[in-house]
């Protein structure tokens, strides 16, 4: 009998296909990930579970998984899986922690200049009909220091491609050896360092115990006056109500945040602020 997987959220028909190609059957449920209870009514018939990151898959949908062989998280972070329910009843999880690594970090790359020249407010002042130009100056990236917390796979491109725009790369990561930062051009520092020294600070690193909240009131403080903040990582990094609060007082110039501590995010202490 072939192995029956669920794909619970959204994923692209080519990637639903190829489950088919290789003679799994596949149920395709791009919105079923949102509804707990009608997920743990039907995970009970699947051997896989394929998913992104609006299902959580928490004890209560574990237990009722009474055949659930693996769990494949079509992304890098797992966090939606309590992987410790998952490990005791023998469950798998595994991720794609290659798959989106190029677009992540030029993404952020992207954000980091969008934020540096005001771009998406530069476009709507534009688009009516004011002219605004000396409004919208920004801010050059060539020589100023970029803080990289997490230099992995993706933090670790951000470097490669900061260090293309003639940015001096600074970076804190306990795994990043001193051979590893030389060969990659960065200097691999303490926290506190980067938190003083860097004009912009980008994450890369999952929401973890101890990365959650990495930037606090208390280390947003110990920031550099006209700093920006780019989050194209995980919601709960940043102390969101603090950094609003520093945009309002002019301490942080600017962010770009594409993740949200919680999300859907239909309300944010981020919203409609200037250059955010």
């Amino acid at each position: 009998m072939a192995p029956k997987v669920l794909v619970s959220d959204k994923l692209s028909e080519t990637a639903v296909q190829i489950f088919r190609d290789r003679g799994i059957d596949v149920d395709f449920m791009p919105e079923l990930g949102k509804d707990k209870e009608k997920l743990a009514e039907i995970i009970g018939q699947y051997d896989g579970l394929a998913i992104r990151s609006a299902t959580k898959v928490t004890p209560t949908i574990l237990n009722a998984a009474t055949n659930l062989k693996v769990i494949a998280r079509a992304g890098i972070g797992t966090d939606n899986v309590d992987k410790e329910a998952a490990s005791k009843k023998g469950v798998i999880v595994m991720n794609t922690p290659f798959g989106n690594m190029i677009t992540t970090a030029e993404h952020a790359i992207a954000m980091m200049f969008a934020v540096a020249r005001q771009i998406p407010e530069a476009s709507e002042s534009t688009h009516a009909g004011k002219w605004e130009k000396s409004k919208f100056m920004g801010t050059e990236l060539t020589h100023k220091t970029l803080g990289v917390i997490g230099a992995g796979n993706i933090g670790g491109i951000v470097c490669d491609r900061a260090r293309g725009l003639k940015m001096k790369v600074i970076a804190f990561d306990p795994f990043l050896g001193e051979e590893k930062a030389d060969k990659m051009g960065v200097e691999n520092e303490a926290r506190e360092y980067l938190l003083k020294r860097a004009d912009f600070i980008t994450l890369h690193v999952p929401f973890t115990d101890a990365t959650a909240n990495i930037l606090s009131r208390e280390n947003l403080a110990k920031t550099k006056k006209g700093v920006r903040i780019i989050n194209c990582a995980r919601g709960g990094l940043v102390d969101e109500e603090a950094l609003a609060e520093m945009l309002k007082s002019g301490h942080v110039a600017g962010a770009a945040f594409d993740v949200f501590q919680v999300e859907p995010a239909k309300e944010n202490a981020l919203f409609n602020l200037p250059n955010v």
